[in-house]
């Protein structure tokens, strides 16, 4: 009697088990899948990981396919050849291709980080540094136009520093390899590569660039217009998602994001990851929501028009969709 009673207990945690499967698998079969070319993978967007990690956008019944796009132009080049769905990458290339008639152009419906996130590393260690020390010096800042460098250029100015040689000539993803080959006196990096090259023993992190250049729409994630027109229940699902992801960023502190997002960084050590999400929090990195605001895009234009990028405004109403009105 007793045999046949453990028989059928195992029998019923068996069948149990195959429930469980089947309807995960059912599950996972019912989502929807997004294609989302990224820009770079940074702990500096921390709400995003943590959108993808607690499930949020399972929740809303998509499944992410991220796909690592270096460069914001090769993201725009992706979204637009509709070999992805969405990009996430500073706004201005959204602006670039507006202006070089796309009829199927580019647009921003969520915004993520409001400053940079890079960090100045140095070759030695400074104590005191100041943007001033950066005159008649070599900065590798990475692509003319992109956000980073337009961003860089604009902490400069605010701080009236002259003479700065900025270094355009190396692309995004060999900015750490070309200053550790001697290139340059200073590299602005994005997190983990900053505080990597620095355990390295290659550099020291002296300033965060976010703290002195205005606010802007850093990053965002864009689509073409026809897509937005007829996927805008696809969309306003991602906005949500996304909007729970920074939510969680501003009510909880550095270990709980970073014990949550770890598993997007195996590479880097728990407590140094807790450190790069508390910098970011501290720098008030990222939106309160994924809204855009408008007077943060003039800012954005103001620097292109400046930096001779563009020549004129383009409307906020052409190129941001607001899915939180």
């Amino acid at each position: 009697m007793k045999k046949y009673l453990i028989v059928s207990i195992i029998t019923l945690f068996l069948l149990i088990g195959s429930v469980f499967i089947y309807q995960n698998h059912k599950s996972n079969k019912d989502l929807t899948t997004i294609k989302v070319a990224e820009v770079t993978h940074s702990p500096f967007y921390a709400p995003f990981y943590v959108a993808i990690e607690n499930g949020y956008f399972k929740d809303e019944g998509l499944d992410i396919d991220l796909i690592l796009t270096s460069g914001a132009d090769k993201v725009s080049a992706a979204v637009l050849s509709k070999d992805v769905e969405i990009g996430f990458c500073g706004p201005e290339s959204t602006i670039y291709i507006y202006n070089g008639g796309e009829k199927n152009y580019l647009v921003s419906f969520a915004g993520l980080t409001k400053k940079d996130g890079q960090f100045i590393v140095s070759r030695k260690k400074e104590k005191h540094f100041e943007l001033t020390d950066l005159a008649n010096k070599e900065v590798i800042v990475g692509r003319l136009g992109g956000m980073p460098a337009i961003n860089f250029d604009n902490a400069l100015n605010k701080k009236e520093v002259k003479n700065v040689k900025l270094n355009y000539s190396v692309e995004y993803a060999n900015l750490s390899s070309a200053f550790i080959s001697g290139v340059g006196d200073y590299v602005n990096l994005f997190e983990p590569n900053a505080t990597i090259m620095e355990k390295m023993g290659f550099g020291h992190i002296v300033a965060n660039i976010g703290s002195e250049a205005d606010t802007v729409p850093y990053t965002a994630f864009n689509t073409r217009k026809a897509y937005a027109e007829n996927n805008k229940d696809v969309l306003i699902k991602f906005n949500n998602a996304l909007n729970k992801g920074l939510d969680y960023v501003h009510h909880h502190d550095s270990n709980d994001v970073a014990k949550i997002i770890s598993p997007q960084f195996p590479d880097i050590a728990l407590n140094d990851l807790t450190k790069i999400v508390k910098n970011y929090q501290e720098a008030d990195t990222w939106y309160q929501n994924t809204s855009i605001n408008k007077d943060d895009f003039v800012n954005l234009e103001n620097m292109l028009i400046k930096n001779d990028l563009i020549k004129k405004y383009v409307s906020y109403d052409k190129l941001i969709i607001d899915l939180n009105e």
